[in-house]
């Protein structure tokens, strides 16, 4: 039996609330490999950090995203537990680097928590069998966003949140690329997503590593 669909204004309000930059999962402290790629002198512009963050969508970490983001949904919506848990194990194996897997832990776990105090008991109940400390943020989101009834649509545009005005312009520029991208993954049929999964984005991977040993830094990754 599948879930009702959420209102869109309501479905809105809880995806705009949850991956706020003020929503508390410490999201401000992660760079995913963008601070080596400032200081190296690779990201210097607004059109280089465009660049940047589309080789994410369309063959790094921010697509591995939406392909477990939507096999979560998935997931969640048919009250699979069993496959959740296979997705959640390979989201927090399915990292290039310490650091990205530290970045989508630690943010899925806090999602989780904050999740589990404010929303009703369904929708982290199906998240009981992950063990605390391996949820990764894409499946948490998923997960939680299926069982609140929002649509994948919805859950998925809500991936990529940047601050300031350069940033909110970028977030422009990229619109096309992202609603691209969603559609690429809502076009994915409910099945293994490891077959999905895979990123071409190596200097992105190399930067998360790199940073790991950064002398200077502001961010955790």
């Amino acid at each position: 039996m599948a879930m009702p669909t959420m209102a869109t204004e309501e479905a809105l309000y809880d995806l705009m609330s949850w991956l706020s930059p003020a929503y508390p999962v410490g999201a401000f402290a992660h760079s995913s490999g963008l601070e080596w790629a400032v200081a190296a002198g690779w990201v210097t512009s607004r059109a280089a950090l465009e660049e940047w963050l589309e080789t994410l969508l369309e063959c790094g970490a921010g697509w591995s995203d939406a392909v477990l983001l939507s096999a979560a949904h998935h997931a969640v919506t048919a009250r699979d537990r069993r496959k959740l848990a296979d997705v959640a194990e390979l989201a927090a194996a399915a990292h290039p680097s310490q650091e990205r897997r530290v970045e989508a832990l630690s943010q899925g776990e806090a999602f989780r928590c904050i999740a589990a105090a404010t929303l009703p008991e369904s929708a982290t109940a199906l998240l009981d069998g992950v063990p605390e400390g391996t949820l990764a943020y894409s499946v948490a989101v998923g997960s939680v966003a299926a069982a609140q009834g929002i649509d994948l649509a919805s859950a998925l545009q809500r991936l990529i949140p940047l601050g300031q005005t350069d940033g909110q312009v970028a977030i422009l520029a990229l619109k096309p690329l992202v609603l691209a991208t969603v559609e690429r993954a809502l076009a994915l049929e409910d099945g293994d997503p490891f077959d999905r999964l895979g990123s071409a984005a190596i200097l992105a991977d190399c930067a998360t590593i790199w940073h790991e040993t950064q002398y200077t830094r502001l961010f955790r990754t």
